[in-house]
């Protein structure tokens, strides 16, 4: 997420790509989805879960071509020095290579269509991965580069304290009701409080920042090193979490098969919206992504189908997830994290499988923990980096570290309220990155496209969306959701 041009990584085919896609946007937002879903309505949840992944394929289709903008720009460039390197190259030219030197810089001061007609579909290949940040500083002036960085940056806090949260609370929930009296996972109806007993004279709150102290001492230390996400670990943490929904799922249709069906979810409930909005745009997320996901696919001929059929597989699962969830369990039993619920003996009886769910966001998160955490540290510095400059050795080792690791923590420490965090995150920083950037990002490279390529050129990789209605309607969109989600707070706090 860093603002540069990377290496492209090793090629992959479109429909492994398909893959990539739907394991980036299939994460954590996804178990807390259940939760939203049964306290806005089954009926409200579904429209809205629609829309939200319409309006985020649109945004990806945007990103994409900004991203085939910002590498014709490049290609263009190169083509431009290589013209003046052979000129510099040139010996002496006679009466004719001066004349045919005049009609060339005739030629520079218009569309150069003859260039066009050659080449203009092979500058639009995404060739190199031009990172979102770069993409800002191509087409955004000082101040956007910086409100760019800022969201992305607020967004990372965001994750991070929804992670730090969600590994001690998970481990709170099945430890604290594994040693109580019925020693089995987590309890069936019973509602704690923080209050309540975990150990002997230890609360359960006391329980939960004990696991966040440990957390925070594990995995704390690798913000202030470098660290990237190996190939085999990733393959491991996918294999975990396709498992461990595959089996909630076929665990919550045999309830609702036998019978046990608990779920009595009403059509709507307006209170629940705003959560429900932040979650569903948090699980949608991946436009920060896109440049190392799509860079790498060989051939990106059927790009937009791809990845629209991508966006309609994420919808089918997400449907099955939540109407599952919320048909087998009564909505005021579900959990933060869904996969709690299966932490009891009346859901699963192999303790086995029970303690595999209950633990199975400190397994996936843990790894996914330090990678956010580098990230978010090196955007702290790109944000900062002064052309030619270079940090001192204390702010780039100790304090850029310490404040990408501190405020998430705090939070933790503060409130574990899962679908709060999330929902948060997703509606004020998410919008921005998934509604309000790709809109600005690709309104500005259409109009540099024109200005450096000509009126005529056309974007090989352009967005379906192209009329400008769509950008206008992205941003009304994003900033009516802005002011509804704080206003339902405002409304909410007044009320309490």
């Amino acid at each position: 997420m860093a603002g540069e041009i990377t290496e492209t990584g090793e090629l992959y085919s479109p429909y492994v790509g398909l893959v990539y896609m739907f394991n980036l946007i299939v994460g954590t937002g996804a178990l807390t989805m259940p939760k939203a879903f049964a306290t806005a309505g089954w009926l409200v949840s579904l429209v809205l879960l629609v829309f939200l992944g319409f309006m985020s394929f649109v945004t990806t289709t945007f990103v994409v071509e900004a991203m085939a903008a910002a590498n014709a720009q490049l290609h263009w460039k190169r083509m431009e020095n290589h013209q003046e390197e052979e000129d510099d190259d040139s010996s002496t030219a006679s009466d004719s290579d001066v004349l045919v030197q005049d009609n060339y810089e005739r030629a520079e001061k218009r569309p150069i269509l003859s260039v066009q007609r050659r080449g203009s579909l092979n500058l639009f290949e995404i060739t190199d991965r031009v990172e979102m940040g770069q993409m800002a500083s191509m087409f955004f002036n000082k101040v956007g580069v910086n409100l760019f960085y800022f969201c992305i940056i607020i967004y990372l806090y965001g994750d991070l304290a929804i992670y730090a949260a969600a590994v001690p609370f998970s481990l709170m929930q099945v430890t604290c009701s594994a040693t109580g009296n019925e020693s089995c996972g987590v309890e069936a109806d019973s509602k704690h409080n923080d209050t309540d007993p975990c150990w002997g004279p230890l609360r359960r709150v006391d329980a939960y920042r004990i696991y966040l102290a440990v957390f925070t001492l594990l995995l704390g230390p690798f913000t202030f090193f470098d660290v990237q996400k190996t190939k085999y670990l990733q393959i491991l943490t996918s294999l975990m979490r396709w498992v461990a929904f595959a089996i909630m799922i076929v665990l919550a249709l045999v309830r609702i098969g036998h019978g046990h069906r608990q779920g009595h979810p009403p059509l709507a409930d307006l209170a629940g919206v705003r959560n429900l909005f932040g979650v569903c745009v948090y699980s949608f997320m991946c436009q920060h992504s896109l440049p190392s996901l799509v860079t790498p696919v060989s051939s990106k001929r059927h790009l937009t189908c791809l990845v629209f059929l991508d966006y309609v597989l994420i919808l089918a699962f997400y449907g099955l997830l939540c109407f599952t969830a919320i048909f087998c369990f009564r909505g005021d039993s579900l959990m933060d994290m869904y996969t709690l619920n299966f932490a009891r003996c009346d859901v699963v009886s192999v303790a086995a499988v029970r303690f595999f769910l209950g633990l199975f966001p400190v397994f996936t998160i843990s790894t996914n923990f330090p990678i956010i955490a580098v990230t978010l540290r090196n955007n702290w510095k790109t944000l900062f980096h002064r052309e030619g400059g270079t940090y001192p050795w204390v702010v780039d080792r100790v304090v850029f570290p310490t404040i990408t690791l501190l405020p998430p923590v705090l939070v933790a420490f503060c409130t574990h309220d899962l679908e709060s965090l999330v929902g948060i995150t997703g509606a004020y920083a998410g919008t921005g990155i998934q509604y309000v950037i790709p809109a600005f990002l690709v309104y500005h490279c259409r109009k540099d496209t024109q200005v450096t390529l000509g009126y005529g050129t056309v974007n090989k990789h352009r967005s379906p969306f192209r009329h400008t209605f769509w950008v206008g309607f992205v941003l009304l969109w994003a900033f009516s959701c802005f002011f509804f989600v704080t206003a339902n707070i405002v409304l909410s706090e007044t009320k309490v």
